[in-house]
């Protein structure tokens, strides 16, 4: 699979994304970098084919097909659109996207899925006290089950803290089995990143300012 976003930009004067060229596909992780609150959740939504760009295109194996880049991507921690509300509990975000996946979500298999990926002690404590690695851990696992996924969009696992090193690693890791993955994250964990082993160090893309343009209305068209 190969996903390919050339000049996607959105909304007024292309304030929520400045013109924006990417790609990502099987088998490797790739890191976009974009500022502001924002856009890393703007342009997740698009790479994943859940908003429509107001200029640009976007590409699935060569092709525009955001229906079927919806059903193969997972939009995994984007701000207000898809992260976990802060005070569920670790095992409760397990059962709710166990479910969501069509496995069994009773308490018991929440607990098992915990066991298979090593946080079960953190069954009880809320997410939001979950530190970075761990978190990002169970959203990166929970998203590999869904039926059909072969992609993954992660957006801004920097915002947790800790070192960019342990998810990026992560990224690499979901990356091996298979899977498209695309991280969205900011400039000062790129650079940290820049530090990485060269066999291992991401080439960012970068989202790029742009002239203004006149105004024009912006529909947002998500769904979630």
């Amino acid at each position: 699979m190969r996903i390919e976003l050339t000049g996607v930009a959105k909304g007024r004067r292309d304030e929520a994304l400045p013109p924006t060229s990417l790609r990502f596909a099987t088998g490797r992780a790739s890191l976009a970098i974009a500022e502001t609150e924002q856009r890393p959740t703007v342009l997740g939504l698009i790479a994943s084919g859940r908003m429509v760009p107001d200029s640009g295109s976007v590409t699935l194996d060569g092709a525009p097909n955001r229906r079927g880049l919806r059903r193969r991507v997972a939009l995994i921690d984007a701000p207000d659109v898809s992260d976990p509300a802060p005070d569920i509990a670790v095992a409760g975000v397990a059962a709710e996207e166990l479910m969501f996946a069509g496995k069994a979500s009773d308490p018991l298999s929440a607990r098992r899925f915990l066991d298979r990926v090593g946080l079960r002690h953190l069954s009880r404590t809320p997410i939001a006290d979950v530190a970075p690695r761990d978190r990002l851990r169970l959203l990166l696992e929970l998203a590999v089950l869904r039926p059909g996924v072969e992609g993954i969009v992660l957006v801004s696992p920097d915002r947790h803290g800790g070192d960019p090193a342990e998810w990026w690693a992560l990224a690499e890791e979901i990356a091996q089995r298979g899977l498209a993955v695309l991280v969205i994250a900011g400039h000062a964990a790129a650079e940290l990143l820049r530090d990485a082993p060269a066999a291992r160090r991401p080439r960012p893309s970068r989202v790029r300012p742009t002239r203004p343009r006149a105004a024009r209305s912006t529909r947002e068209g998500v769904t979630r």
